[in-house]
């Protein structure tokens, strides 16, 4: 009998959520195509985590050939060539990309390389030729988002810094969120005099304030610039450098200037609406509980939907929706509490669970505690750094709802604690675990006085 439609599920997008949806989907006997206009991998690998991540420990070193002196180590006076990092990332985007189509191919999934576009619900149009499929899903991602101000076309977004052909003296960093801190950090340990603007009181908005107080000391301390309350306002070349005129009337000279100023789900050109698609005011596509959009039959997943954008849940509602569409009675459901997350500033910040202000608004009674101490290696080199953790409890269940930290590997710390918080661990449990010594880690299982319990 002849099939009604080419494929049983068309992905269009080949980030982390579409690679996973269209494997999973395919080893679980559907026909699947993914159709990809970029590389393979998404933002994540090709600009974003992989290569930040990259950027970040190539940023360290200059700090660690500094540290080195005080533990008896001497060497010539280090020196740093931003092209051999540059093409060594991109290096292994190119390897991963491989790795990706491999992926793909042996579970038999057919890859479209090309501007994927709904000419109707069942129906997709791609390098000139239509196919068809039952089912539908985007997992298109999202792109930076830039506000239009005089001189707009001077600046770079974070896509552009993976691949500047030169390295800057100084760079102005603008906005608030965690690219945009974590870029101020990678350009200042790289050399850079790196200053960091930001419309706001203060940056990280959404994460914990004793972090974002806390990370904002150390920023500071490690040389980055921190203006607050403060935007650009204009823009202007004089010869290779930037004139920025900013909000305080104050204007300054600047190499480069980065946006980093948000990011917006990327449906542009898709057809969507046209399809009757229904898509929120920033364009995000609406979805239920079942990833479904106001057309059934068309899904969505990941960053374009808007909900949490982290290459973990994206690949998460890509396993939701495979099993859900082909598993054959085994749905899978993802719980949007408690997801753990690290911003790889300098130090790192790892977090899990609520953040104090939300605790205090859905719990009536919490406790509170905190610990900052210089980390081990520095009662040697001298270096001003500090570590912060903060336990956060629900003081008549003794549950622990909140666990974040500011230091070297929170994010590969704040991994184990999330676990024990998505179990509903309590603080006694906490308390009854024998620390490991000398770690930065112990403090955990060793913080016994609360800052507040309200």
């Amino acid at each position: 009998m002849a099939r009604k439609y080419d494929y049983d599920l068309y992905v269009i997008g080949a980030g982390s959520g579409g690679v996973r949806a269209s494997r999973i989907a395919a080893q679980l006997g559907a026909r699947v195509a993914v159709a990809e206009s970029t590389h393979l991998g998404g933002t994540c690998v090709n600009v974003g985590c992989v290569p930040k991540k990259l950027f970040v420990y190539g940023s360290h070193f200059a700090e660690d050939f500094d540290d080195a002196a005080a533990y008896g180590w001497r060497a010539a006076p280090p020196s740093f060539d931003w092209p051999t990092l540059r093409d060594n990332k991109t290096t292994e985007i190119k390897r991963l990309n491989g790795v990706y189509r491999n992926l793909l191919t042996a579970a038999g999934v057919d890859i479209h390389e090309g501007q994927a576009r709904l000419g109707d619900p069942h129906r997709i149009e791609i390098n000139g030729q239509s196919h068809t499929a039952e089912r539908v899903l985007v997992a298109t991602g999202s792109r930076p988002w830039m506000p239009e101000f005089p001189g707009a076309e001077h600046v770079i977004c974070s896509d552009e810094a993976f691949y500047l052909p030169r390295f800057p003296r100084r760079v102005l960093v603008v906005g608030g969120g965690y690219i945009a801190v974590e870029f101020a950090g990678i350009f200042a340990g790289l050399g850079a005099e790196s200053r960091l603007a930001y419309r706001g009181p203060l940056f990280l908005r959404g994460f914990d304030d004793g972090v974002r107080e806390f990370v904002a000391e150390q920023l500071a301390e490690k040389g980055v610039a921190l203006q607050f309350n403060t935007k650009v306002v204009k823009i202007e070349l004089d010869g290779d450098e930037r004139l920025v005129t900013l909000s305080d009337g104050s204007r300054l000279r600047t190499d480069l200037v980065m946006f980093a100023t948000g990011r917006r789900p990327n449906v542009e050109g898709l057809g969507l609406a046209e399809c009757g698609v229904a898509l929120g005011s920033n364009g995000a596509v609406l979805v239920d509980e079942e990833y479904r959009s106001s057309v059934p039959h068309i899904l969505a997943i990941g960053d374009v939907i808007d909900r949490v954008q982290l290459t973990p849940v994206a690949i998460e509602e890509a396993m939701c929706v495979a099993y859900g569409l082909f598993g054959n009675g085994e749905p899978r459901s993802l719980n949007y509490e408690n997801i753990a997350t690290a911003v790889f500033c300098q130090p790192n910040i790892g977090t899990v669970g609520l953040t104090e202000a939300e605790a205090r608004q859905r719990f009536e009674r919490i406790e509170v505690y905190e610990s900052a101490f210089r980390p081990m290696k520095h009662t040697l080199t001298g270096r001003a750094e500090r570590t912060f953790m903060k336990l956060i409890v629900d003081a008549d269940s003794d549950r622990v709802i909140g666990t974040h930290m500011v230091g070297p590997e929170a994010g590969e710390i704040i991994q184990g604690m999330a676990v024990a918080v998505t179990a509903g661990a309590t603080k006694r449990q906490f308390d009854a675990t024998v620390g490991i010594h000398p770690t930065a880690a112990e403090e955990f299982v060793t913080m016994r006085e609360a800052r507040t319990c309200a």
